[in-house]
C-alpha cells in the first residue's frame, strides 16, 4: 500500500511547529468581551443573595449574570450522543453551589483588568451547608447533595438521588456464589484509583460572537463540536439551528473536552450584550473548576481451578462522580464492559456498583474512562492469583485470555474477531527479559530491580451507537476535498482520513484537503472520544472514497469512450487499461462540474457498527526499589500493541508513548487531592506533579498486528488502551521487589518505606 502503513508526518504538523495562528485564542478578535467567573468558596451552600450593584457601576463592565438571569432548565456537560445517558443536573448558575470554584457570577468586561475588579465588588451572602467530601461515606449520608426536584434522566440509570446514587450498575451471568465454592483458589483485593488531572497544554477556552445574521457562532477548543451545539440549545433554550460551532486547533484533551466546560458563558453573554467574548481558564481553573478521572473504590474477588483457570469474577465498584453527574453511568459500565471480557474462561462473572455524588470538582471523561481503573484493580489481583498458585503471571494469563473466534460470558455470543494478545505478551517478556528478571534480583548498595506486568483491552467506538459521516468532493480543480466532523486533537486523525482516503482514490496524500470540524459545513460526527475516530470514521472514509472513486471511473469512462470496467486510476488520471488513452483528473473535474445539468461528484458515506472490537496492550515494567528509603524509580517500560492493521506508524507510536506517560503519572505521582473543607490542595503545577521526560525511564513500542475484519484495512483503535497497564505493571513490580503491595495510587516513597517497615 502507498499510504495506509506508512508513517507520513501529520498534515498540520509543520504549522502547529511554527506557531501559525490555529488555536481558538488566536482566532478571536481584539475587541471582544472578557469574561470571567465569580466562583463559590464553599463546599456546600445555598446563595441567599448576590450583591452586583458596586460591580455593575464600574466603567468598562458590560454585564453581570446571576442565577436569577439565566434560564431554568437542566441539562448535561456530557459529549455524549443523545438521548444522553448522563443526569441533567445542572443549571448555566444555580442557587445551590456544590464544590469550591463551582460558578456563582459571570462577568463580562472591557479587559481581565476590569473584569476581575468587578468580581471583588460582587457580595455574596451563603447558608453554608454540610458538605459530603468522602465518596465512601456519601451513600445514605444526611446531606443530600441534589435535592432539587426537577433533576432528570433520559434513561432508568440506577438514580437515587436521595441517597446521593447518580448512577447503579449491575451484570451478572452464572452463579458467582455457587462458582466460588467450587474453585480451588479464591483471592480478594480492595483497591483505589486516584481522581487524576488532565493537565494538557491549552487550557479550556471558547469564543463567541453574532454572524450578519443575528446567529450564534461559537469557537472553541473542544473534542466534542455537534454535542456543544445541543448543550447550547437546550441550556440557553434557543434553537439548534440558530448556533454554529467551529473546533479550530486543539492543544490537547486527553478525555477533559468531551465535557462542555466553558461554551455556555461566553454565550450567554454574547446573546445578552450582542457582542463577541472570550473566556480563557487560568491554570488554578483547569484545575479545580473543570473535571478530573473518576476516583474509585474497587472490590475484586477471582476463583480460580489448580491449573490456574480462572473460573469466577465478582467486581464492586464504588465511583466518586463529584458535583454533577456527567459520564457516570457510562464510565461505571465500562469498568466492566473493558475487563470481564479479557478472560474467557470463566464460568460465572458479575460487577455491581455505584456512582456517588459528593462536594467535590466533578469526574468526567478521562482516557481510559472506567477501563484504567477496572485494569488496575483486576490485573493486581491477577498477579496476586499467579503468586498464589506459584505460577508465572505471564502463563496465568496466556492461559485465560480470550482467543480469536471465541466468545466470552459478557458478550451476547459475539465472536471475538482479532486478537494477537497472546504474541504480544509472549514478545513483550522477551523485550523486558522477564526470564532472567523475574520476579527480582539485588544489585548492590541496598537497591532492588524487579520486574512486573499487565494487560488491558479497550474498545473501538461504542457499538450500536456511535456513528461518523464522510463527505469527499472532487473539486473543480481535480483536488478532493474531505469533510468530517470527527475532532483532530493532536491525534493525527485528520491525517489518518486522509492517508485512508489517498490508498482507496490512488492519488497523492498532498492532493486531498481537509476540512473538520465545523457543525455548519462538516457532516456529523460524535466527536473525539470512545476510541473512534480510526475505526468509525475511518471506515465511513473508505466507503465514501469507494464511492467517489466508482463515481469518477464512470465518468472518466464515458469521456475516454470505454466502459467503466476498461477505466482504471493512473495518480491524478484515468485511463484505459489498454493505456492508450488518458484523462486528468483536473480536465475531468472541470468538463464535469461546469456547464449546464452538470454535477460535482462526491461520495458520501454514513458508518456505525455492530461491534466495537478491542484493542489490546501487554505492558511490563522494570522498576529499582531504594531498601533504605521506599524510592521507585522506572527503568524500562515495554507495551506490545494490538491495534489491529497499523495505518501510521509514527503516529501510533506517538499515541502509545502519550498513553503510556499518563499511565506512568497516574502510577507513581499525580493525584488530585482536598483539604478538609474540600478545596483542592492541587490546583497548580506546583503541587500537583506530572512526570518529566526524565521521570518516564526508557519506554518501548511494539506492535503486534492482527487483521480486524470490521475494521477499514483491518485497523482497530489505539487512543484509550495504552493508559491502563502501567499502574498494575508498576505495582506489580515494586512488590516483587520489596514485597510491598500498594493498593492505594499514587505509589510514593513513604508508602513504600512504611509498608517496608510494617512488613
Amino acid at each position: 500500500m502507498k499510504s495506509v502503513g506508512q508513517s507520513i508526518r501529520k498534515i498540520d504538523g509543520m504549522a502547529i511547529a511554527t506557531g501559525k495562528p490555529v488555536y481558538t485564542q488566536d482566532l478571536a478578535t481584539p475587541n471582544a468581551l472578557v469574561v470571567k467567573i465569580l466562583r463559590s468558596p464553599h463546599a456546600f451552600a445555598k446563595i441567599n443573595s448576590i450583591d452586583i450593584s458596586r460591580a455593575e457601576k464600574m466603567e468598562g463592565v458590560e454585564c453581570i449574570i446571576t442565577f436569577k438571569d439565566v434560564p431554568a432548565g437542566r441539562f448535561t456537560l456530557a459529549g455524549q450522543s443523545y438521548p444522553e445517558p448522563s443526569p441533567y443536573d445542572r443549571l448555566i448558575l444555580d442557587e445551590m453551589v456544590r464544590y469550591v470554584g463551582d460558578e456563582v457570577a459571570i462577568v463580562a468586561a472591557v479587559d481581565e483588568k476590569t473584569a476581575f475588579q468587578a468580581l471583588k465588588r460582587i457580595k455574596v451572602d451563603y447558608e453554608v451547608l454540610e458538605p459530603v467530601l468522602d465518596f465512601e461515606q456519601a451513600v445514605g449520608h444526611s446531606t443530600v447533595v441534589h435535592p432539587e426536584e426537577d433533576l432528570s434522566c433520559n434513561f432508568d440509570i440506577g438514580l437515587q438521588k436521595e441517597k446521593n446514587v447518580a448512577s447503579s450498575f449491575t451484570e451478572e451471568v452464572g452463579d458467582v456464589e455457587e462458582e466460588f465454592k467450587r474453585c480451588d483458589v479464591v483471592v480478594e483485593g480492595v483497591y483505589y484509583p486516584q481522581a487524576q488531572s488532565h493537565a494538557m497544554m491549552e487550557t479550556y477556552r471558547a469564543y463567541t460572537y453574532l454572524d450578519h445574521t443575528g446567529r450564534l457562532v461559537v469557537v472553541s477548543s473542544t473534542q466534542i463540536p455537534f454535542h456543544i451545539r445541543r448543550q447550547l440549545a437546550r441550556a440557553l433554550q434557543i434553537p439548534a439551528s440558530k448556533i454554529r460551532v467551529m473546533k479550530p486547533r486543539i492543544g490537547g484533551g486527553f478525555g477533559g473536552k468531551q465535557t462542555g466546560s466553558v461554551e455556555v458563558f461566553t454565550a450567554i453573554v454574547t446573546l445578552k450584550t450582542g457582542k463577541p467574548a472570550i473566556i480563557t481558564y487560568d491554570r488554578k481553573e483547569t484545575f479545580s473548576c473543570t473535571t478530573s478521572r473518576h476516583a474509585m473504590r474497587l472490590k475484586v474477588k477471582l476463583g480460580a481451578d489448580r491449573e490456574g483457570l480462572i473460573r469466577a469474577i465478582d467486581m464492586e465498584v464504588l465511583s466518586d462522580t463529584g458535583a454533577y453527574g456527567e459520564h457516570a453511568a457510562t464510565v461505571l459500565s465500562c469498568v466492566g464492559h473493558y475487563t470481564l471480557p479479557l478472560y474467557n474462561k470463566t464460568r460465572a462473572v458479575r460487577i455491581t456498583g455505584n456512582a456517588v455524588y459528593t462536594n467535590k470538582m466533578p469526574a468526567g471523561a478521562f482516557r481510559g474512562y472506567g477501563a484504567t481503573q477496572g485494569t488496575f484493580a483486576l490485573e493486581s489481583t491477577v498477579n496476586s492469583l499467579a503468586e498464589q498458585l506459584g505460577l508465572d503471571p505471564t502463563e496465568v494469563r496466556l492461559k485465560n485470555i480470550s482467543k480469536e473466534g471465541e466468545t466470552f460470558l459478557t458478550g451476547q455470543g459475539v465472536l471475538l474477531g482479532s486478537t494477537s494478545l497472546d504474541r504480544c505478551i509472549r514478545k513483550g517478556k522477551e523485550l523486558i527479559g522477564w526470564q532472567d528478571k523475574f520476579p527480582s534480583r539485588e544489585i548492590g548498595q541496598n537497591k532492588v530491580r524487579a520486574v512486573g506486568m499487565a494487560v488491558t483491552m479497550q474498545g473501538s467506538g461504542i457499538a450500536n451507537i456511535g456513528t461518523a459521516s464522510i463527505e469527499i468532493r472532487l473539486n473543480d480543480d481535480g483536488n478532493v476535498t474531505l469533510l468530517t466532523g470527527a475532532t483532530d486533537m493532536g491525534t493525527g486523525c485528520d491525517t489518518i482520513l486522509s492517508q485512508m482516503a489517498a490508498e482507496i482514490l490512488e492519488i497523492p496524500m498532498e492532493n486531498i484537503i481537509v476540512s473538520a470540524g465545523d457543525t455548519d459545513t462538516s457532516p456529523f460526527d460524535p466527536g473525539s472520544y470512545a476510541s473512534s475516530t480510526t475505526y468509525v470514521a475511518g471506515t465511513a472514509t473508505i466507503k465514501a472514497a469507494t464511492e467517489l472513486k466508482k463515481k469518477i471511473l464512470e465518468q472518466g469512462a464515458k469521456f475516454l469512450g470505454v466502459s467503466p470496467e476498461d477505466a482504471e486510476m493512473n495518480g491524478l488520471a484515468v485511463r484505459s487499461v489498454s493505456g492508450e488513452q488518458e484523462i486528468g483528473l483536473a480536465k475531468l473535474a472541470e468538463l464535469t462540474i461546469l456547464g449546464a445539468g452538470k454535477l460535482q461528484l462526491v461520495g458520501y458515506a454514513t458508518h456505525g457498527s455492530e461491534v466495537s472490537p478491542p484493542p489490546y496492550v501487554a505492558g511490563f515494567a522494570e522498576v529499582e526499589v531504594d531498601q533504605e528509603t521506599g524510592k521507585v524509580e522506572l527503568i524500562d517500560y515495554v507495551a506490545v500493541v494490538d491495534c489491529g492493521t497499523v495505518i501510521n506508524p509514527n503516529l501510533a507510536r506517538m499515541q502509545a508513548e502519550g498513553g503510556i506517560a499518563q499511565g506512568i503519572g497516574m502510577a507513581l505521582y499525580e493525584e488530585v487531592r482536598y483539604d478538609e473543607l474540600g478545596k483542592m490542595a492541587t490546583n497548580s503545577f506546583m503541587q500537583y506533579k506530572i512526570p518529566c521526560r526524565k521521570d518516564i525511564g526508557k519506554v518501548r513500542i511494539a506492535f503486534e498486528e492482527s487483521f480486524e475484519p470490521t475494521g477499514p484495512f483491518g485497523a482497530k483503535s489505539i487512543g484509550e488502551v495504552v493508559a491502563n497497564t502501567p499502574s498494575p505493571a508498576i505495582v506489580h513490580a515494586v512488590y516483587n521487589a520489596v514485597g510491598v503491595k500498594i493498593n492505594h495510587l499514587p505509589i510514593t516513597s513513604e508508602k513504600v518505606f512504611l509498608g517496608m517497615q510494617k512488613s
